[in-house]
């Protein structure tokens, strides 16, 4: 057998030797992800931990063959728009297994899940996608985009902070992001400050937060924005002065960008590198032996998706051709989540524990999150109510 894995417009193609060939079609997955650009890192976390787990499992989803396409969204939604369409009507692929961003979801929802193939989020969790247009093809193996901001939110208001600054990019899931914050934080929000997408330069934002002088900021700033972001923050001082408090900025997809003008910054998650399991001390061994960087939640996630598909294929006996019976599969999730506690709502999204985490330097001198508390048990999100999936 073979795992043939295609990146199309990256110009390379890799063939993985496996065991013998089954009669069976080979299952086709297309992966979106973004692999170009400033935040080409959060997707090259994803395809990783995707790759990682296709050896593990011995090159076969629910004992069938498959061919992983690799596909660059480039962040653009129309391109991403154009390049699904190639995989479900050229390809004909089983399951798409992406994307990273908020904005391509919401665009290539409708073409994929209208063709009846399952899409399997592996970061994006749009508001919309949760809550009023759920989609019974629509799953997400990571959250719905508010929750890891939420625990910041309770933090906040926990830690008694009485006025907070709020900045994030200017597209969804920028907006999920502090909708999320202040589900749960009541006190006073100074500002709320929307950027553009791939912003660079916060000297602006900065200077405002320094004439300002909240108690706390709340930011959302993933990829290169964030890397630039917290650079600039502690070389204006502001660091040690003003608590900084985020979700995906502070993560292994920067942190060795980074560097030592993170450590110690909280930031919001449903997993670290650290949490003490079996399967997980496996997985992040195996990652950075492969490919030698410490795994961020998009590689976990993406590794949990090719564990999700396929033990909903070991139920199916491999068949796909039952949607209904894959769905079913697909909704008990019976496999060990990296994380720990995992199960789907009814909306797609999982139910799920959440951390407050803190970067810090480990002893062999790398940079990760590791868990400082547990701020939600089995937690499920905010819009799960408003979904009434249909066919």
């Amino acid at each position: 057998m073979n795992v043939k894995i295609k990146t199309l417009g990256l110009a390379a193609a890799v063939t993985l030797a496996a065991a013998p060939a089954m009669a069976q079609e080979k299952l086709k997955v297309g992966l979106l992800l973004t692999l170009s650009g400033p935040s080409a890192v959060l997707g090259q976390h994803a395809r990783d931990g995707f790759q990682l787990a296709m050896k593990d499992l011995g090159g076969k989803l629910g004992g069938r063959d498959v061919e992983v396409i690799v596909v660059d969204d480039e962040l653009k939604p129309d391109v991403a728009v154009t390049k699904v369409k190639g995989l479900i009507e050229r390809d004909k692929v089983d399951f798409v297994v992406g994307p990273i961003f908020s904005n391509v979801a919401v665009a290539t929802h409708k073409p994929i899940v209208d063709s009846k193939t399952f899409y399997i989020s592996v970061n994006a969790g749009p508001s919309n996608l949760a809550g009023k247009s759920c989609n019974p093809y629509f799953f997400a193996t990571s959250y719905q985009n508010d929750q890891n901001h939420e625990v910041l939110g309770k933090v906040a208001q926990d830690r008694g902070y009485k006025k907070v600054y709020l900045l994030a990019p200017n597209y969804q899931a920028g907006k999920d992001a502090l909708a999320g914050f202040k589900r749960h934080y009541k006190g006073e929000i100074i500002e709320e400050s929307y950027t553009p997408l791939n912003t660079l330069d916060f000297q602006s934002e900065l200077a405002k937060i320094a004439s300002m002088q909240p108690d706390a900021i709340f930011t959302f700033m993933p990829g290169g924005m964030g890397v630039n972001l917290v650079k600039q923050y502690r070389a204006a001082g502001l660091a040690d002065r003003i608590p900084f408090l985020s979700a995906f900025t502070v993560d292994e997809t920067n942190l060795p960008a980074q560097q030592d003008a993170a450590i110690g910054m909280l930031s919001g998650s449903n997993w670290a590198p650290n949490m003490n399991t079996p399967e997980n001390k496996k997985f992040v061994a195996a990652f950075e032996a492969a490919y030698n960087t410490v795994p961020a939640s998009y590689a976990m996630h993406s590794y949990d998706a090719a564990l999700l598909i396929d033990a909903a294929l070991k139920a199916t006996g491999g068949k796909t051709d039952n949607k209904d019976a894959v769905r079913a599969a697909i909704q008990k999730a019976e496999f060990k989540s990296l994380r720990g506690d995992f199960k789907f709502g009814a909306n797609g999204f999982p139910i799920q524990d959440f951390y407050l985490v803190k970067a810090a330097k480990r002893p062999d001198g790398k940079l990760q999150t590791e868990v400082v508390e547990k701020v939600f048990d089995d937690y499920t999100d905010a819009y799960a109510k408003e979904c009434t999936p249909t066919n």
